[in-house]
């Protein structure tokens, strides 16, 4: 099983609108574990494909995150996006003092009250779009301008920082091999820039999302000075990527899937149930995220994966599970409720995953609800989808109405 005439070359690297990954589909049907070779890093990694067993690896504690630090792990981008002093690279129970901590940033009484201004960005970014006239361009009116907006007011950026911390923050996402020293050197100046905020933040703390991760307590537990400096890039970077991708990625599928639009139109209240179903569906990015280590043999179905090896799983895979889903590779907004992977599993579920949610049911209600006309203003076939980074969406989603 584990002999090299069985690993798989897996670059990851499918682009096509917004097709599920061929790669990934033979290798879902081929059986629920496979030994791959990615484009990045040393040596092998198992892929678990399967709902329950992507489940297993993300919640049984032999599957370690930690145990790669200092590690060249297998992945898709040059340079590892991660830190070793990330959340993302601790298991529990540090993991779980940290997101106790952090916790208290994302309630759900907290996120409630950012409602009101993160509506009101929507409405003056929906009131320019209305102001240009059809057709206009939805990634520029509101897909790269709403969620960074949002995440840098909840973060109380300087507007003038903006633009250019959200380059650095992509550069870091790029898959091509010449992007390394960029992406390396794009890491540093960011973790640069919030070690001088958050110590500024810590000081003379406001009423922002740093100054309360600053500020918060577990019995005697705060976050130390390093892990409140990577924990604020995180906000940063996942506080408005998924969200700015996924408002044009879901908003084209809407719009190629016309009968399920007519659904939700007629339905407005459905929203909710609505948007858990378009996340499942949406591959949302390419490939996989961050490895585990296993620190001991553990049988996964009929494979052994030894101690040490290591473990990617696929959350695009278990959206689209047979086992779990009954038709998956259907849009269907009247499944029911069932929980996806699009926010992770376990111990490393995004803990921002109701402020995104918010995000995008605000932007889509006021979407849909704004221009009740609304169509792609060009074919589907001429829309133009990037291809030189780990998330997948339109570089322009030219729309009318």
């Amino acid at each position: 099983m584990e002999n090299s005439e069985t690993v798989k070359t897996c670059p990851f690297d499918f682009a096509e609108g917004l097709e599920f990954d061929p790669l990934l589909r033979q290798l879902m049907r081929e059986g629920p574990v496979t030994r791959i070779r990615m484009s990045y890093g040393e040596g092998e990694a198992w892929l678990v494909t399967r709902y329950e067993d992507v489940r297993t690896v993300t919640t049984d504690r032999r599957f370690s995150r930690a145990a790669l630090t200092g590690r060249d792990f297998p992945r898709m981008t040059p340079a590892p996006i991660v830190q070793d002093e990330s959340i993302n690279l601790l298991d529990p129970p540090e993991s779980s003092r940290l997101r106790r901590l952090v916790a208290q940033a994302f309630t759900a009484p907290r996120v409630e009250r950012m409602k009101p201004a993160t509506q009101a960005i929507v409405d003056e970014l929906l009131d320019g779009m209305a102001e240009h006239g059809p057709p206009a361009d939805l990634v520029e009116h509101l897909s790269t301008r709403l969620p960074l907006t949002t995440i840098c007011e909840v973060l109380d950026i300087p507007r003038e920082d903006r633009t250019r911390l959200r380059a650095q923050a992509m550069s870091m996402m790029n898959t091509g091999v010449t992007t390394r020293d960029e992406a390396v050197r794009a890491k540093a100046e960011l973790r640069s820039y919030f070690a001088d905020l958050t110590r500024e933040r810590r000081a003379r703390p406001g009423d922002d999302l740093i100054s309360v991760l600053a500020t918060a307590r577990d019995g005697d537990e705060v976050l130390g000075a390093d892990e409140l400096t990577v924990m604020a890039m995180v906000l940063l970077m996942t506080g408005h990527d998924t969200s700015t991708y996924q408002l044009s990625n879901i908003t084209y599928t809407l719009l190629t899937h016309p009968e399920q639009l007519a659904k939700l139109r007629a339905r407005p209240e459905r929203l909710p149930q609505a948007m858990e179903e378009l996340l499942r569906y949406i591959p949302f990015r390419k490939g996989v995220g961050i490895p585990r280590v296993a620190t001991e043999d553990v049988q996964i179905g009929d494979v052994t994966i030894r101690a040490n090896d290591m473990v990617h799983v696929s959350y695009l895979a278990a959206n689209r599970d047979p086992a779990r889903f009954t038709d998956p590779d259907r849009l269907d907004l009247d499944r029911p409720p069932a929980p996806h992977m699009t926010f992770g599993w376990g111990a490393h579920h995004c803990i921002g995953a109701p402020l995104a949610l918010m995000e995008l049911q605000l932007a889509i209600g006021s979407l849909l609800a704004r221009f009740p006309g609304l169509a792609l203003a060009v074919p589907a076939a001429d829309i133009r989808w990037n291809d030189g980074s780990i998330w997948r969406y339109p570089y322009e989603l030219p729309v009318t109405w």
